[in-house]
């Protein structure tokens, strides 16, 4: 019979019989136990000849057990993911940190732009189109004057607006990209100019006509796709018509705003500032509403483009008018002027005119002063009367006519104090005065005071119906709908026409100097105005041109022959 080898027996003698690695076991786990005989049987000791059964116990396993191997897999599988996981973090941690110095680096690098970001990202009321009347339009910004007043401003680039921020800041989803800068004032997708006029005080109404026209023409031109692909802007600022205040503005406008140029400045006095400003750092100057001698030097400046005709040849034109049609002595003919640059301009027009019909010999002319932004004008009235009353004691002819030199609520109220002394005399104006302004302020004293008042013109009639009247008239209802056709808009719209004509010849590599070169070589332009429009290296001002009107008794002007 076959017996089982005990372990627990630490003196059996058979257990000698057991491979040596089992001999010191522990002790295995009760299971049901294998017997096979051994082979071949070894004879006891103790018994003889008795077969001996031997247990073959199998070695026990040294495998990990499979609960602990899955928990081992387990753990290395997750440290991998954690590793994953951490290095995934520190690469996102550090594109975080990096991507204001890169876009940073981008802007300065693709921009030639201040500190401040360019005004052409502002999604603003200034880059939309908006049909507010006078201050409000598609693709135009209004910028605060330097001084404190009530003004056409829509915005403060004092602090950076949403977008402005927006441009700037790293975006979570799809980084913004600022549009690429070519130019100082040019980006692909715009081109920005600048106006500095008076939108605030007595002579507001200039400023804001002026600006309607141009915006007028820059939203024609946009609404038609740009000009290769540029769209087309505007931002004005507020210098209320005076030569403190514009200094502020042409610098905010230069180094905020960051224009391309100046286009349809309003002023000779405010010009005289602008002026040098935009010259010295090579600024185009383009379409001033002033026809002063100053931005007529002679070679012309390199940067100054003019379209209208100057004082002189307004001034020389009614000259010619009062005294071979209308038959007046030169000696009958006095000056009404602002007391400054303006009025110096068109008196030494009228100066140089009378000397010319002379043969030099001209007599001293009688100027009338006033001071600019004021309607002060009783010291010229009492003048004109002392020199009357002079005259008539001397038995000399008295004083016939007044070339007026003013803005037009300062020649309202000169008309309104010196029709009923001299109800036969004559008045005239140059165009800078705001023909429509000033025909609605007479309107309201009465018919007497406004019938028989001659405004030479550097624009045709805005009553005529010529192709660019028309087209004048038709973007000025759509773009500012409720406002009259009137002489200073047209020249607005005239202005940027011209300018738009050149852009497009220019092509789509835009600079300072290559526009000048396309205006120099600018030839025979027909706009429809009834005469072309030309510059060349040592002329320019492209038209030469006046065009004479007269008041009638409904305050519409009609066109006269001052030939």
């Amino acid at each position: 019979m076959n017996t089982p080898i005990n372990d627990d027996n630490k003196d059996s003698g058979r257990s000698r019989y057991a491979p040596p690695q089992f001999r010191e076991q522990r002790p295995m786990p009760t299971t049901p136990q294998l017997y096979v005989p051994s082979t071949p049987p070894v004879p006891s000791s103790s018994d003889g000849n008795q077969e001996q059964w031997t247990e073959i116990v199998p070695p026990p396993e040294q495998l990990p057990r499979p609960a602990l191997r899955q928990v081992y897999s387990t753990m290395r599988l997750m440290g991998r993911i954690a590793k994953v996981v951490a290095f995934a973090a520190v690469v996102a941690l550090l594109t975080i940190l990096a991507r204001p110095l890169w876009q940073g680096t981008v802007i300065n690098t693709d921009s030639q732009t201040s500190q401040n970001p360019k005004p052409s990202d502002r999604p603003t009321a200034n880059s939309a189109p908006a049909n507010s009347p006078r201050m409000a339009a598609a693709g135009v910004a209004a910028t605060p004057a330097a001084a404190p007043s009530a003004s056409a401003q829509v915005q403060q680039p004092l602090v950076p607006t949403q977008a402005q921020q927006a441009s700037l800041a790293p975006n979570s989803n799809t980084p913004a990209q600022e549009p690429r800068s070519t130019f100082r004032g040019v980006t692909d997708s715009e081109i920005r100019f600048g106006i500095s006029a008076p939108f605030s005080g007595p002579a507001k109404e200039l400023g804001q006509n002026m600006k309607m026209g141009i915006v007028s023409a820059f939203n024609v031109a946009n609404a038609n796709g740009g000009v290769h692909g540029r769209q087309l802007r505007l931002i004005a600022a507020d210098d209320g018509y005076e030569p403190a205040r514009a200094a502020g503005t042409v610098k905010q406008l230069y180094e905020k705003d960051q224009v391309f140029g100046f286009v349809g400045n309003v002023g000779t006095p405010t010009a005289v500032v602008a002026l040098p400003y935009a010259l010295d750092r090579k600024m185009l100057f383009f379409g001033a509403f002033t026809g002063a001698g100053l931005l007529r030097s002679d070679p012309p400046d390199r940067y100054v483009f003019n379209y209208r005709a100057s004082y002189a040849e307004e001034t020389a034109a009614v000259v010619n008018y009062l005294v071979k049609v209308r038959r007046l002595k030169p000696q009958q003919i006095a000056v009404f002027a602002q007391q400054d640059a303006y009025g110096d301009s068109g008196f030494a027009g009228v100066e140089k005119a009378i000397r010319s019909l002379t043969g030099g010999n001209a007599s001293t002319i009688l100027r009338l002063n006033y001071q600019r932004n004021t309607v002060d004008v009783d010291e010229a009235v009492a003048q004109l009367q002392a020199e009357q009353e002079k005259q008539q004691k001397a038995k000399r002819p008295p004083i016939k006519a007044v070339i007026m030199v003013p803005t037009y609520r300062a020649a309202a109220k000169f008309i309104e104090k010196t029709r009923d002394l001299y109800p036969d005399m004559i008045y005239t104006s140059v165009s800078f005065v705001g023909s429509t302004a000033l025909a609605n302020e007479l309107t309201l004293l009465g018919k007497r005071f406004a019938t028989g008042i001659i405004v030479t013109q550097v624009v045709p009639a805005v009553d005529g119906h010529s192709s660019l009247v028309l087209d004048y008239k038709s973007a000025l209802a759509k773009y500012f709908p409720g406002e009259s056709p009137d002489y200073v808009s047209l020249e607005g719209y005239v202005d940027a026409n011209v300018l738009i004509a050149a852009l497009k010849r220019n092509g789509p590599q835009l600079d300072t100097e290559r526009l000048v070169g396309t205006l120099e070589s600018l030839r025979d332009l027909d706009i429809g105005l009834g005469t072309p429009v030309s510059f060349s290296r040592s002329e320019h001002q492209a038209v030469h041109k006046v065009w004479g009107t007269q008041l009638d008794a409904t305050g519409h002007y009609q066109p006269i022959d001052l030939e």
